[in-house]
């Protein structure tokens, strides 16, 4: 029995009729999805045995980090640092930090509610300290996997997320592509 093209045989009778089959192409997005939280996971856990011995977990390096080469809003954090924190979970973070002594808030020029934070010279130190250690982390495994291979997944990393992006903004609410793009 021949595949229709580009379809993957271990596909062809596992999907009811009303689901369009897995291409060769979205099989192997599938199969990248679990490595890729495996080492989302791995950065994480080096993040924690960076940052632990100067008292700090990753996200309060994340934010604190922010505010290293200028001081920040909270809103303005968390749309740098990204990865889906909310601006409330920066504002608890940045209070903590203030808290603990390693940032402090100064008024903003440009608005009267939104304070800046800053890091302290003890958290600026600590920052410091961290970098350090980062960078002999990232010098170890990049020098083993090798800076033309790193460059090369990171192009292919930005792709797909410039094509989860775009196909994500063509699904209605059910998850089906929308009639636009039905062709």
């Amino acid at each position: 029995m021949s595949e229709p093209a580009g379809q993957h045989p271990s596909r062809r009778t596992s999907q009811p009729e009303s689901f369009p089959p897995r291409t060769t192409a979205g099989d192997a997005l599938t199969e990248l999805v679990l490595p890729v939280f495996e080492l989302n996971g791995e950065f994480l856990a080096a993040a924690k045995d960076i940052s632990k011995p100067a008292g700090l977990t990753p996200a309060w390096w994340q934010v604190l980090g922010a505010t290293l080469d200028e001081p920040l809003a909270v809103a303005e954090i968390a749309r740098r640092v990204g990865l889906g924190l909310a601006r409330q979970s920066v504002q608890r973070t940045a209070d903590l930090l203030v808290d603990k002594g390693w940032a402090a808030y100064r008024d903003n020029p440009q608005h009267r509610r939104a304070k800046l934070l800053e890091p302290t010279p003890t958290g600026r130190d600590t920052l410091l300290r961290l970098r350090n250690a980062q960078h002999v982390w990232a010098n170890t495994v990049g020098t083993e996997v090798g800076a033309d291979e790193l460059k090369a997944a990171l192009g292919t990393i930005r792709r797909i997320i410039d094509a989860s992006r775009r196909a994500r903004q063509t699904l209605d609410t059910s998850g089906a592509p929308s009639s636009a793009n039905n062709g």
